[in-house]
């Protein structure tokens, strides 16, 4: 039994941690299947996790504050997709800069709230975002442990199939598509490539802040500066290793998540240097799928390429 609940434990952790991830790295598969590269994810979800806190901190109201996160990330998104896509800017050199607009403004906006501090009052963890199946299992037991989950986990695995029905298997995912394959095609098509690629970038954002808003809101109940802490590339590196495919890409985000999850368990009972140690095993896993597992010639064709035509 106790092996059991070690098991259920390292799940439950799985999914909590899964799910920041799982938002970013859907954020990456929309605005990559349009054709635009966004490693400004980590930026994206670095201004959404402290408006998240922030919002959810004045207002006692962690649902408003979610949906802010969501709406400050897509602001910063637009940033990206006005130099990208109306600009034709090169997309790494633009999602560098939105990493780095991203957690300096939010510690900017941090001193200006809170006195100066660079990190946000804690919530009432009472109005932290709810649990649906909290009380439906025996406490504690293996069922509580993996499913009695905050309410943002379970969205975030909506999303995954309401994305991938949407991409393949509606116009609107079709026309996404074709514009990160064949713009040119798509174009003779009579699709407004810009607008489309510009729409994609915004909603990844705000997929991005929604992740953010999961890390301060649920996950901790607080922001400060360090809390994303390379979570955006993870998501990155899941997005790659899932073929840039919302389902395979969930299944990577609870790869990284079962590594936290290791991480989190063994903390727990052991201290000192393996612990330390084992901190680092989820960016090892980043640096081994980046390097490794990665297979080429999966990425859309018209990935990080200018449309040079006007519309």
């Amino acid at each position: 039994m106790a092996i059991l609940q070690d098991i259920a434990f390292i799940l439950g952790t799985m999914l909590m941690y899964a799910s920041p991830l799982i938002y970013t790295a859907l954020g990456g598969v929309i605005s990559e299947n349009s054709g635009v590269i966004n490693i400004g994810l980590e930026g994206m979800m670095t201004i959404g996790a402290f408006f998240a806190a922030m919002v959810g901190y004045f207002t006692g109201n962690p649902w408003l504050g979610f949906l802010a996160g969501g709406l400050a990330g897509g602001a910063l998104a637009v940033l990206h997709a006005v130099a990208c896509v109306i600009f034709d800017a090169d997309n790494v050199i633009s999602g560098i800069a939105i990493i780095f607009i991203g957690p300096g403004l939010s510690l900017f906006l941090s001193r200006l709230f809170f006195d100066g501090a660079t990190q946000t009052k804690a919530l009432d963890l009472s109005k932290k975002i709810p649990r649906p199946f909290n009380g439906v299992f025996e406490q504690n037991s293996p069922l509580d442990l993996v499913f009695n989950q905050y309410a943002v986990v379970y969205i975030a695995i909506f999303l995954v199939f309401l994305i991938s029905f949407l991409l393949y298997k509606t116009r609107i995912g079709l026309r996404l598509r074709a514009v990160g394959e064949q713009p040119n095609a798509a174009l003779t098509m009579g699709i407004r490539v810009r607008m489309v690629r510009f729409l994609a970038v915004v909603i990844s954002g705000v997929l991005a802040g929604f992740g953010g808003a999961t890390l301060s809101i649920a996950i901790v109940s607080l922001f400060w500066g360090s809390l994303i802490s390379g979570q955006g590339f993870i998501a990155l590196a899941a997005m790659i290793f899932g073929k840039w495919r919302p389902i395979p890409t969930m299944f990577a985000c609870f790869l990284f998540g079962i590594a936290q999850g290791i991480v989190v368990y063994v903390g727990a009972r052991v201290q000192g240097t393996i612990s330390d140690l084992l901190s680092m095993l989820p960016y090892v896993l980043t640096l081994i799928v980046l390097t490794s597992l990665m297979e080429k010639g999966l990425a859309p064709e018209a990935l990080g390429k200018p449309l040079r035509e006007r519309l």
